[in-house]
């Protein structure tokens, strides 16, 4: 299935999803948000104990892993059987990285602090991030932006292909939900402790091999980009990954951190709450400007076309045995 995963990455790359279309019939996200929504309305009982919450969380978990993956079986193996059927069933894989979109969102940030100033540049910053912005500087944007870009690149473009690539639309799919679910109910508040715990331990799990391989393109795609290091991307890496308080962030971010030669993560506040984190790319320079945005996206659009170019070679490969 590394053939479906190459092409879907091109389209997705060239079209993004449409605006008509999301207009028309949503996207899988939506539909899957709502299936997560419901479960969590119905399963997650304030009444019940925290043993039983999180025992209903894990069922819910399962449920929406079940419907995801048979429906998606069912769809691929019906677009498969029938004429223009897999152009179609690319279009469908297609929904599922998120290349355009997520360098959109993060070069409006660098254009906004560019072209409109500081309150610009924290409006479209607040719109990738879920961190407190009202104070931050233009290097606590840029750091927010960059980051985010780094995240993302890892759960939002290579997880979905990774896992497309392994086990079709039906594996892409599933990650799809999972990745969902843990923005949606995997987070630590009083309502989602125990109902969100498998949703968040199963994300963090299933996103282990694309948080590694992201890492790796970004060292490789540092060859690339003037002024990068692909040697300090590996010396922070080793050094800095482990220290995340997410088991996989730190990889891309401390990849990319140590790639730039700056400082990313570190405290930061959400819902007034001030959050300590470590430093990724510890020793950086922290007083980043939005042409770092702009110099994290090269090395972010090289990545992309290497994973591009990876997944056609892995297509060619699996074709040819």
């Amino acid at each position: 299935m590394f053939l479906l995963a190459f092409l879907a990455l091109i389209v997705e790359r060239f079209t993004g999803y449409p605006d008509w279309l999301f207009k028309l019939i949503g996207h899988p996200v939506t539909w899957i948000g709502r299936l997560i929504s419901q479960l969590d309305s119905r399963w997650n009982r304030e009444t019940d104990d925290f043993a039983t919450r999180k025992r209903m969380g894990i069922q819910a978990l399962a449920v929406l892993m079940a419907v995801v993956i048979l429906v998606s079986a069912v769809l691929q193996d019906v677009l498969l059987a029938i004429p223009l059927g897999p152009i179609l069933l690319i279009l469908v894989a297609a929904s599922l990285p998120a290349q355009k979109s997520l360098e959109r969102h993060v070069r409006d940030v660098a254009s906004s602090l560019k072209h409109h100033g500081l309150p610009a540049g924290r409006a479209a910053v607040s719109r990738i991030v879920g961190r407190d912005v009202e104070q931050l500087d233009e290097a606590a944007v840029c750091r927010a932006a960059i980051e985010s870009l780094a995240e993302n690149f890892s759960d939002g473009v290579v997880a979905p292909a990774f896992w497309m690539g392994i086990g079709g639309l039906p594996a892409g799919a599933a990650y799809k939900a999972a990745n969902t679910a843990d923005s949606m109910i995997g987070h630590r508040s009083p309502r989602h402790e125990a109902f969100g715990w498998a949703a968040a331990r199963f994300d963090d799990l299933v996103n282990l091999p694309a948080s590694r391989l992201t890492a790796a393109l970004f060292v490789v795609a540092a060859l690339f980009v003037r002024d990068a290091s692909p040697g300090n991307a590996i010396r922070a890496i080793r050094r800095d990954a482990k220290n995340h308080r997410s088991p996989n962030a730190g990889w891309p971010e401390a990849a990319m951190a140590g790639a730039l030669g700056i400082a990313l993560a570190g405290p930061r506040s959400y819902g007034g709450e001030m959050i300590e984190a470590s430093y990724m790319g510890e020793g950086g320079r922290s007083e980043l400007v939005y042409e770092d945005i702009y110099d994290a996206l090269k090395i972010a659009r090289i990545a992309d076309m290497l994973l591009i170019g990876l997944f056609g070679v892995l297509a060619i490969l699996m074709w040819q045995v």
